[in-house]
């Protein structure tokens, strides 16, 4: 019976791979987003720590015929499910096209460290490529001195990031002319930016890739191997993760729900970088946290460029005749706030272009949503809010405000500002100064405007002068800090439920974790015993970003 079994998984994948699937629908991506291909179900209990072993072979993603009437006919895609039985293992290339996949190469005991710059974004893509590279037998060491695979993972959002990254590839570049052996790898958006002109320009680098092929890493590797310099920039459909990723926490995990943004903001280089939006299925993402439950995990964030645009790349309409779209964000909170073993849900990153009354209405509805949000709002003028491209004005970001207020009185707020923006006159950075202080919030992570390559903005010929922008910048920051500061006030004399993350590693019996307005809160107490449990803080010190408390006995 099994040969008979395997004559026909070898028939099935003959014909998979001779296919031409000319509609979307029919494409493996279409497969995938129809839901006739699935993500790995949930694992056993305990199951991580297999997964993240060196050497481990993980349990790979296998497309399984569970009934073909008549294989001289042809392949019934309909039948196609995710299976882990013994036919050969298969998986979803990046351009959707089915590869027979060969067992992992064991790399021998080498080692690889990854430097990530930038937001949550790529650290998610750091801790994805860490467990492909676990899954193929290299282990991670924190001494980039000591690694045989040298990984930058970039951000090019400003110049001075760039610039950090090339000081770093010299240095290594040195290293590698001196110990041939050690391989460099470029990820992330300054090597989708930069792409052949950064081998050009550092010949030492060995592979230059794009965010859309982080979970590919070792094929690419491969490549090296072979003696090539590869670049890998072009933007492709990113095929769901067939490796568990190796996460830094063992207590909070991000969760990617949608890659790229189709935003033309006239200042961003993200788009360019990260490319189209491409949403992962709401089943998916609940299998992903069903595992993270499963290995203990307490806490998640979904992340997104524009996060509030979920869905909208996914097929289908509601069925009940409404006309809106099968899943919005909205709808995916619903779908996957009742995962077992999660007690909290954060998100990121927010567009006050999409962010909904229904979206708050959902996040003050649902007991694991955490009462807090990041909505950037760049500028207080809506001059410089048309003329970055933002598609909304500061009423109606003010209007999303007091929404918030509404329903969630006591949520903490952060936010994004940019001053110095091109034709930005003293008048107009006024009002960005008058909304900060108005909206009260909790965080605004603040810049200077950078002018990005191939963005509209950098061409432009009303650039603010530099020490004009650092004059407003300096001013609106020590805003921010008063503001910052006084609303912190609020949480003196209240007890706070408090997620302990570890011992503090400034103070020695302290213990620090986070409250659900995303406070750092350090209070006495053994960090390492308290781990992952949930401790209530009383809270007698309140300063601009963190809170000190005693624990109050449970």
């Amino acid at each position: 019976y099994k040969p008979v079994r395997r004559l026909l998984s070898a028939k099935l994948h003959r014909q998979l791979i001779n296919m031409k699937l000319a509609l979307a629908e029919n494409s493996i991506v279409g497969l995938w987003r129809n839901g006739l291909v699935r993500s790995r179900p949930p694992a056993a209990a305990g199951a991580r720590l297999a997964y993240r072993s060196p050497g481990a072979n993980l349990a790979r993603p296998t497309l399984r015929a569970n009934a073909v009437e008549d294989l001289a006919g042809g392949l019934n895609l309909d039948e196609l499910k995710l299976g882990s039985g013994e036919e050969d293992d298969m998986f979803c290339s990046s351009t959707g096209t089915v590869l027979a996949r060969p067992p992992p190469v064991n790399a021998g005991g080498k080692k690889f460290h990854i430097h990530t710059f930038g937001c949550q974004m790529n650290m998610a893509d750091s801790e994805r490529m860490a467990g492909v590279l676990e899954s193929i037998g290299y282990s991670c060491t924190e001494d980039a001195s000591d690694a045989d695979v040298l990984i930058y993972n970039t951000c090019s959002i400003r110049e001075k990031a760039e610039t950090k990254v090339y000081s770093a590839l010299g240095r290594q570049a040195k290293r590698k002319r001196q110990h041939g052996n050690l391989k460099i790898v470029v990820a992330g958006c300054v090597a989708k930016q930069e792409g052949e002109q950064l081998l050009r320009r550092v010949p030492e680098v060995d592979l230059v890739m794009g965010p859309h092929h982080a979970n590919r890493i070792d094929k690419l590797l491969e490549q090296v191997d072979l003696g090539a310099q590869v670049c890998a920039t072009e933007e492709i459909t990113i095929s769901e993760d067939i490796a568990v990723p190796r996460r830094e926490s063992d207590i909070t995990a991000w969760v990617n729900v949608i890659h790229g943004c189709n935003e033309k903001c006239t200042y961003c280089v993200v788009p360019n970088t990260r490319g189209q939006e491409q949403s992962r299925t709401a089943e998916a993402i609940r299998n992903e946290m069903l595992i993270l439950g499963e290995a203990g995990y307490k806490e998640v964030t979904l992340l997104g460029q524009n996060i509030d645009a979920y869905g909208r790349d996914l097929p289908g309409l509601k069925e009940d005749g409404s006309g809106r779209r099968s899943w919005t964000f909205t709808d995916l909170l619903h779908a996957v706030h009742d995962v077992p073993g999660i007690e909290r849900i954060r998100f990121a990153t927010s567009h006050p272009r999409y962010f909904t009354e229904r979206l708050i209405r959902a996040c003050a509805e649902l007991p694991k949503m955490c009462e807090f949000f990041h909505i950037p709002f760049q500028s207080g003028d809506n001059d410089i809010l048309r003329e970055m491209k933002r598609g909304y004005t500061h009423e109606r970001y003010r209007q999303i405000m007091n929404n918030i207020r509404r329903y969630m009185p006591d949520a903490s707020i952060s936010g994004d500002a940019i001053v110095g923006f091109p034709g930005e006159t003293e008048e107009q950075y006024l009002r960005t100064e008058a909304l900060v202080r108005e909206v009260g919030f909790d965080r605004v992570n603040t810049a200077a405007y950078s002018p990005r390559p191939n963005t509209p903005a950098a061409e432009w010929d009303n650039q603010v002068a530099d020490l004009v922008k650092a004059d407003r910048l300096a001013r609106l920051n020590a805003v921010v800090m008063e503001v910052v500061e006084e609303r912190s006030q609020r949480f003196l004399g209240r007890e706070l439920e408090v997620l302990v993350e570890g011992a503090n590693p400034k103070a020695a019996g302290q213990l620090q974790g986070r409250s659900r307005h995303n406070k750092l809160v350090f209070c006495d107490g053994d960090g390492a015993a308290l781990k992952g449990q949930l401790v209530k803080v009383h809270i007698k010190e309140a300063r601009a970003f963190s809170l000190f408390g005693d624990m109050v006995p449970q």
